[in-house]
C-alpha cells in the first residue's frame, strides 16, 4: 500500500544545465531520461551557432565573460540577447587588415569584410548598440588596426609643400573600407558616453588620429575633420591636449618641413573652436595666435589654407579687438616681397581686419602699415591671362581698392594728417610713370578724394614733394659734377701701360 502511494508521487529531477541546448531535464546519468522531441531538435539547431571562437581572432581581454557569436550571421538571425555579443564578434572580425592595393587579391575576404562593416554601421545607426566596456574596447581596437597606418614618403616637389590648388587630388584605393570605418567611428564618438570611453579614446589614440590628417586623400581628411571636432566637443578633458598637439603640428610645418596636407582642415576645426573661447582670453590662446597662426603666413603654400587662416585670425580679433595691433604687425613681418600672389592674399586679409579695427588700435600701427601700402600702390606687378583668371587684380589695383571700403576710408579721413603725406608721393609717381591705365584711373580717383577731405593738406603735400624733387635734382647734379671731376683727374694721370709688375719676393 505504501509502495503504491510513493510510486504515484512525481520524481524530483536535478536542475538542468543552463547551457543544455535541448531544454530537457537530465539526471545524474550521462544520458537523458527521455528521447528528444522534434521541437527540441529545432531549438538545438538554432542555438548551435553560439560557440567559442579562437582567442587569436577574439582576444580574451575583450571577450572575457562573453559568448562569442559567429560574426557572419546577420543581426536579424539572432535574439536580442545575442545581438550585443554578435556586435563585438563582428568588430573583432574586422580587426584583420587586408591589402586593398590589388582589388583581385583576397577579393572574397575584402567583400565579406566590407559587408560586415556595413552591418555594423547600420546596427549602430539604428540605436540598438550598447557601448559597454567590451564593445568600446573592440571598436577602438578595430578602428586603430584599420585606420592608423604609416603613409608612404611624399614625392611632391619641395616648393608645393603638399597639395596645391592646381594639382589633382590623390585617392586611397582602400577608401571603400576606410569610409565605413570612419562612419562607424563617427557614430561611436557621437553616441558614446565620454566618461566610459575616455579610457580608450586617450591621448595616444588622439595623436594617431591627428597623424592621419597628412593623408593625401581629401575625403579622408574631411572625415577626420568631423570626427576630431566631435571628440573636441564631447571629451572636454582632452581639449588642452588637442590644442597643444595641433600647435606642435603647425610648428613642425612652419619651421621645419613646410609639408603637410591637412593644415586647412585643422584650421577649419579651430575656426569653430576659437569662436567658443570664453572671455577674457586665456594667455594660452593668445600664444597660439602669436606663435602658430601668425607664422602660418610664412610658407609658400599659404594659398591652400589662407581662407581658413584668415577666418581664425578674424575670430580672435572679434573676441579681443586689442589683438589687432599685434596681428597687423605680424602680417607686416611676414609680408611677401617677391611673391605677388601672396601679396594679394595679404591685402585681402588686411582689409577684413581693418573693417573691425577701432580707432585706438588703428593709430598704433597706421604708420608702418601705410608705408607698406605705399609700396603696394607703386607695384608694377603684371599678370598673364591665366593668372588674371585665378586672381583678377594686380597688386597696385588691389591696394587702391582699399579706399573703396567705407570703414577704412573713415579711419583714413580721421588720421589724414599722418596718412596723406605717407602715400601722396606714391600717387604722384603713379601719375607720372605707371604703365597700367586702370591703376592711373584709380590713382586720380584717390587724389580727388584727398582733395575733398582736405585740399590745403594736399597742396601742402604737393609743395613739399616739389621741394624734395628740387633738392633731389640738386643732389643729383652735385654727384654728376663730382664724378666728372674724378674722370677728368683720371685722364690727366700718366698711363702705366709700360710698367712691368713688380715680382713679390715673399713666398706665399
Amino acid at each position: 500500500m505504501l509502495k503504491q502511494i510513493l510510486s504515484k508521487i512525481p520524481r524530483k529531477f536535478p536542475k538542468s544545465d543552463p547551457l543544455d541546448s535541448t531544454g530537457i531535464d537530465c539526471g545524474n546519468d550521462s544520458t537523458c531520461s527521455g528521447p528528444p522531441t522534434n521541437g527540441g531538435n529545432s531549438f538545438s539547431s538554432r542555438l548551435n551557432v553560439v560557440k567559442r571562437v579562437s582567442s587569436a581572432v577574439f582576444p580574451a581581454s575583450i571577450m572575457a565573460g562573453m559568448e562569442a557569436v559567429d560574426p557572419h550571421l546577420s543581426f536579424k538571425d539572432v535574439s536580442n540577447l545575442q545581438k550585443q555579443n554578435l556586435f563585438v564578434s563582428k568588430l573583432n572580425l574586422c580587426c584583420e587588415v587586408s591589402d586593398c592595393s590589388d582589388p583581385d587579391k583576397n577579393a572574397v575576404q575584402q567583400d565579406l569584410k566590407h559587408q560586415v562593416l556595413i552591418d555594423l554601421v547600420d546596427f549602430v545607426s539604428s540605436g540598438s548598440a550598447k557601448f559597454t566596456e567590451p564593445a568600446i574596447a573592440a571598436i577602438c581596437k578595430m578602428c586603430a588596426n584599420n585606420l592608423f597606418r604609416v603613409f608612404p614618403p611624399k614625392y611632391r616637389t619641395v616648393n608645393t609643400g603638399g597639395e596645391t590648388e592646381d594639382e589633382e587630388p590623390m585617392f586611397d584605393p582602400a577608401w571603400s573600407h576606410l569610409q565605413s570605418v570612419y562612419d562607424l567611428l563617427l557614430r561611436f564618438v557621437s553616441s558614446v558616453d565620454a566618461k566610459a570611453a575616455k579610457k580608450h579614446v586617450d591621448h595616444a589614440f588622439i595623436l594617431r588620429l591627428l597623424e592621419l590628417f597628412d593623408s593625401v586623400d581629401p575625403r579622408e581628411r574631411d572625415c577626420l575633420k568631423t570626427i576630431l571636432h566631435r571628440i573636441y566637443g564631447k571629451f572636454m578633458v582632452h581639449r588642452p591636449f588637442i590644442r597643444k598637439a595641433v600647435s606642435n603640428i603647425i610648428y613642425h610645418f612652419v619651421f621645419e618641413t613646410e609639408r603637410h596636407n591637412g593644415i586647412a582642415e585643422l584650421l577649419e576645426i579651430f575656426g569653430s573652436v576659437i569662436s567658443g573661447f570664453a572671455l577674457p582670453l586665456k594667455e594660452e590662446h593668445k600664444i597660439f595666435l602669436w606663435r602658430a597662426l601668425i607664422p602660418l603666413h610664412k610658407p609658400k603654400s599659404v594659398g591652400i589654407y589662407h581662407q581658413q587662416l584668415t577666418y581664425c585670425v578674424v575670430q580672435f580679433i572679434e573676441k579681443d579687438p586689442r589683438l589687432t595691433s599685434p596681428v597687423i604687425k605680424g602680417l607686416l613681418k611676414y609680408w611677401p616681397v617677391t611673391n605677388s600672389q601672396k601679396e594679394l592674399m595679404f591685402i585681402s586679409e588686411l582689409e577684413e581686419i581693418l573693417e573691425m579695427t577701432g580707432m585706438d588700435e588703428f593709430q598704433k600701427i597706421m604708420v608702418p602699415l601705410f608705408r607698406r601700402i605705399r609700396c603696394c600702390l607703386n607695384s608694377s606687378h603684371y599678370q598673364t591671362t591665366i593668372m588674371r583668371l585665378l586672381s583678377p587684380f594686380q597688386v597696385a589695383e588691389r591696394a587702391h581698392l582699399l579706399w573703396n571700403n567705407e570703414r577704412i576710408l573713415k579711419l583714413i579721413e580721421h588720421n589724414r594728417q599722418v596718412i596723406v603725406p605717407l602715400v601722396f608721393s606714391a600717387l604722384e609717381q603713379n601719375t607720372q610713370n605707371h604703365w597700367n591705365q586702370s591703376v592711373l584711373i584709380q590713382t586720380q580717383h584717390i587724389r580727388k578724394m584727398f582733395c575733398e577731405m582736405d585740399e590745403e593738406l594736399v597742396l601742402a603735400c604737393q609743395r613739399k614733394l616739389e621741394e624734395q624733387d628740387s633738392l633731389s635734382s640738386v643732389e643729383a647734379e652735385k654727384r654728376r659734377l663730382t664724378w666728372e671731376r674724378l674722370e677728368n683727374a683720371a685722364d690727366l694721370q700718366p698711363r702705366a701701360d709700360n710698367i712691368l709688375p713688380v715680382s713679390c719676393s715673399v713666398t706665399c
